[in-house]
């Protein structure tokens, strides 16, 4: 027996050191291809910001672009600034992988647990196809933050999922809350609710999920797109989380203004406005509504009133259907739907941007799976259940997967994001974060714009 565990460690290490000597090959490989061009603006814009230079008035000598950096995003990234640019590259890049494997614990773990499946060889496998996608592979090699903002966003999932549970077990159990059984860590933490220790304090906020907002305001103070998830807890009527998403934003870019307030004041009055500080918007990168439109129209600058036409309309579908999906118990689909509103209506979307494509991908693939094995028998069964999401998730992948040159110039981004704000399904009763209820649930209003949900 004992033989038999050392074998099972001894292969479970080769496969770790296995899987890490590819993650870190297709680091280099990464950013030889891209050669963190992205990064390197930022870092020697904040290199020149310590010397006492204006942080936004470097200019690359190559493109003549600059940096976009929030001043927290600044002060985060000001100490690695101080090594070279392949050591800031590299830390980087292994924080964006640990970020991705960290969100896809939270997305495809609850997937591979209904299935039955091992979590950790689901997470691990969903993540080697996720580093073979082109969204990751830009972030890795440019040396973008999207990763980070990424496991930033989905941290508040898991915290909504949290508090559900935590809601839902206060409000089942019909004797006092001391009495509750002692499996249940939350329970637990009730019964010692007099501890004010921090590290009491600690885990009950883990447990309970009162920490819901905190991702998201960071990820809003780092970057602008993320603010659209604070509007989305507006919509769907989290205010807790909403008000802590906002507190967090305001204190973090508060700090930013004591700290560097000419910086600030510069970032706001004429940076955010500054739409091509790093790039054209009509490069084949951008791969937003008004990059399409810009391309399209092959003028000087995006036609406004269309593109806002159009992102008003994209934009209220979007949150819409995230309303419904949240109503519903889906709220990673929610999430899922408000990030590819983010991407799509923006007027800057470059495809590291678009990771929020990747878990599209993966509810399809549930939504295709859970059509294959329903729960219940189906009335009228298909020859091929699931055949559809199957496909598009698929068809999708490949997108992702092939080199941009095949698949920007038409832009074929663009088209797919638009495409799954529309008819991405959503798997009701997935990840809830509205407290289950006994007994017939109450009468919901049919929503204004319905969409396909996962059988």
């Amino acid at each position: 027996m004992q033989a038999l565990h050392a074998h099972a460690r001894i292969k479970r290490s080769a496969v770790v050191t296995l899987l890490c000597l590819g993650a870190g090959l297709a680091i280099l490989l990464y950013q030889q291809r891209y050669a963190l061009s992205w990064l390197g603006v930022d870092h020697a814009a904040i290199r020149d910001w310590w010397q006492g230079e204006g942080l936004y008035a470097y200019r690359s000598p190559d493109h003549r672009v600059g940096t976009a950096l929030s001043p927290v995003a600044a002060l985060l990234l000001a100490p690695a600034a101080r090594l070279p640019l392949p050591v800031t590259g590299w830390l980087l890049a292994l924080a964006g992988l640990a970020a991705l494997v960290l969100g896809l614990v939270a997305l495809a773990g609850p997937v591979a647990r209904r299935y039955g499946k091992p979590r950790g060889r689901t997470v691990l496998v969903a993540a080697a196809l996720a580093l073979l996608t082109e969204p990751v592979r830009s972030t890795l090699g440019l040396g973008a933050l999207d990763l980070l903002l990424f496991a930033l966003v989905t941290a508040d999932v898991v915290a909504l999922r949290r508090s559900a549970w935590a809601r839902s077990r206060a409000a089942w159990w019909p004797g006092p809350p001391a009495s509750q059984p002692v499996r249940s860590s939350a329970s637990a933490l009730r019964r010692g609710w007099a501890d004010r220790s921090p590290v009491a304090v600690l885990r009950r906020g883990w447990a309970t999920g009162t920490w819901a907002g905190v991702g998201i305001g960071i990820a809003t103070a780092l970057a602008v797109s993320p603010a659209i998830f604070l509007l989305y807890l507006m919509v769907s009527r989290q205010w807790r989380a909403a008000l802590i998403a906002l507190g967090t934003t305001a204190t973090l870019l508060t700090g930013a203004a004591l700290i560097a307030p000419g910086t600030t004041a510069a970032w706001f009055g004429s940076v955010l406005p500054q739409i091509d500080r790093s790039g054209p918007p009509d490069a084949p990168a951008n791969q937003s509504l008004a990059g399409v439109l810009d391309r399209l129209y092959d003028t000087a600058g995006t036609p406004v009133l269309i593109w806002l036409s159009f992102a008003v309309l994209l934009l209220a579908v979007g949150l819409i259907r995230a309303r419904s999906a949240h109503a519903d118990g889906d709220e990673i689909a929610a999430f899922t739907l408000v990030g590819l509103t983010a991407a799509a209506i923006g007027p800057v979307s470059r495809i590291h941007e678009l990771i929020w494509i990747l878990p599209a991908v993966l509810i399809l693939v549930d939504a295709a799976a859970r059509q294959r094995f329903p729960a219940r028998r189906p009335l009228r069964p298909r020859r091929v259940p699931g055949a559809g999401y199957a496909v598009a998730a698929a068809l999708i992948y490949l997108l992702l997967v092939l080199d941009p040159i095949w698949t920007a110039g038409w832009n074929g981004y663009a088209f797919v994001l638009i495409l799954l704000l529309n008819v991405l399904p959503w798997r009701p009763g997935v990840a809830s974060a509205i407290p289950v209820r006994r007994g017939p649930a109450p009468a919901r209003r049919t929503p204004a714009i319905p969409g396909p949900r996962g059988s």
